[in-house]
């Protein structure tokens, strides 16, 4: 049995949910007006019924005075008592010995109580006393001393004033539920007419995958905030679907050439094996040459498409945030570009630095800048790499002692498949430094570049950093490296 009770509220809930907000709004509407009638009708019909109480106690005290002024010139047992009419007011006379008198022919009024009596002997000069009667309603009866007894006046009181009213205030209610039904309604469809064209325009563009059609800004408040939100979440799906088209495209162009060239090269290859004069037509030297280069193709290819992912990602990751030390980061980016490179020389000057990120992401960022930095550095000049803290923030610099980088390529640097005319023969995709920049404003850093002392070019990191960081010894990571 209990949980059939219990089941009822949870399926009453869910009904009311499964119902649309104009169903609801009307409910809530017609609901509040019915709630606001009863209480109003609470109200009315106690006023009414002191008013009515008031008014019949005054008239007793009234006709009370005057059945006892009587009664006193004449006294209480020999005043004249004409026979009851059969309406009105109802009196009685109290003699000293307790005994009453009353009008012929007038219907009995209840017994006189014990208050009654004693202002009969005097005790109290004026009673006022009400009781049940017979029909509906209740009897009220006034006591007042007079003379050596009293005289008493009653009068009956009944509910059907109160009885009408209740009805004529029933109908009233019941025509402002269904008014208010109505009213909730119509004001339901007016007010969410804005949400129905809203709708209708979210669903329009969900089937034409139009997402240059703004949905229109009418309504106020809550509704324009809404459409506001919304027409800004279509610019930002905009701005993303134009990012994946020129990724797309960039993708395309920047593969058609090495699968060109490994394309033809491994034709060449099958055409001459077809043939059998692999071996004669290609020298030796050739042979590992064309080898050599198929083996570049392959490595590009790879390196192209793993980085064509990780621009893809974008912020987009599994790995979680957490607090790190930026230098243990530093040193295994500069220990995988030393396995990566064995000739690559690196020299490091780091200080323990906590920043809040995702360790792998900020680690491929570094990779990449040292990368970008060893292409450039001529054998005998180490890249350097310089970790400290300023004030609030990190700072990671990467400097190299080549060429440095043209003012004209500066503010393209960052672009996706952007390479100098002067990196054309270099190997590389133009998305290293793409990556870096995506990576540094996910953490909410800012990456620039600079000219280094030593001529070449400076890439500075900014980063957050969440501590004053502690200045400890480590142990150092290389001969040419030195952390502090």
């Amino acid at each position: 049995m209990r949980r059939a009770v219990g089941r009822e509220p949870r399926r009453l809930a869910r009904w009311w949910r499964r119902r649309s907000l104009r169903t609801r709004l009307t409910v809530i509407a017609a609901t509040a007006i019915a709630v606001s009638v009863f209480v109003a009708f609470q109200v009315a019909s106690e006023l009414l019924d002191w008013e009515l109480q008031d008014a019949a106690e005054d008239q007793l005290r009234a006709d009370s005075r005057v059945l006892a002024s009587t009664a006193e010139r004449s006294g209480v047992a020999q005043v004249p008592l004409p026979p009851y009419p059969g309406s009105g007011h109802l009196v009685r006379v109290i003699l000293p010995d307790g005994s009453t008198r009353t009008p012929a022919g007038q219907p009995a009024l209840p017994p006189v109580s014990g208050p009654a009596a004693q202002v009969a002997r005097g005790t109290s000069t004026d009673l006022m006393e009400s009781t049940d009667s017979d029909d509906d309603g209740y009897l009220i009866i006034h006591t007042l001393r007079a003379g050596d007894g009293a005289v008493q006046v009653a009068r009956g009181t009944d509910d059907s004033p109160i009885n009408r009213f209740g009805l004529g205030m029933l109908l009233i209610g019941l025509l402002c539920v269904a008014g208010g039904a109505l009213v909730g309604r119509a004001v339901a469809r007016t007010g969410l007419a804005p949400i129905d064209r809203l709708t209708a325009a979210a669903v329009r563009v969900a089937h034409t995958r139009d997402l240059d059609a703004d949905i229109p800004d009418e309504g106020g408040g809550e509704i324009r905030r809404l459409i506001q939100s919304i027409n800004e979440m279509l610019a930002a799906l905009r701005d993303s679907r134009r990012a994946q088209r020129l990724l797309a495209e960039d993708a395309a162009h920047e593969l058609k050439t090495p699968l060109t060239s490994l394309r033809l090269n491994v034709e060449l290859l099958i055409r001459l094996d077809r043939r059998g004069t692999l071996d004669s037509a290609l020298l030796a030297e050739s042979r590992t040459r064309l080898l050599d280069d198929l083996g570049a193709q392959v490595a590009e290819l790879s390196t192209l498409a793993a980085e064509l992912t990780d621009l893809a990602r974008g912020d987009v990751s599994d790995e979680s945030t957490e607090v790190l030390d930026l230098a243990d980061v530093v040193v295994a980016a500069a220990t995988r570009a030393r396995s990566r490179v064995p000739d690559i020389e690196i020299a490091l000057d780091v200080t323990p630095v906590e920043v809040s990120g995702r360790p792998a992401a900020l680690q491929r960022a570094v990779l990449n800048l040292i990368d970008n930095a060893g292409k450039w550095s001529p054998a005998d000049q180490p890249v350097q790499v310089r970790l400290r803290a300023e004030g609030a923030s990190a700072v990671l610099e990467v400097d190299d002692a080549g060429p440095g980088i043209d003012a004209v390529d500066v503010p393209r640097v960052f672009d996706r498949f952007y390479r100098a005319d002067s990196a054309r023969a270099l190997p590389g995709s133009g998305l290293g430094l793409s990556i870096v920049q995506r990576v540094v404003d996910a953490h909410g850093g800012r990456v620039a570049v600079a000219r280094s002392a030593r001529g070449g070019a400076l890439l500075r990191v900014i980063l957050p950093a969440t501590a004053p960081p502690a200045r400890v010894t480590r142990p150092t990571a290389g001969e040419d490296t030195v952390v502090r």
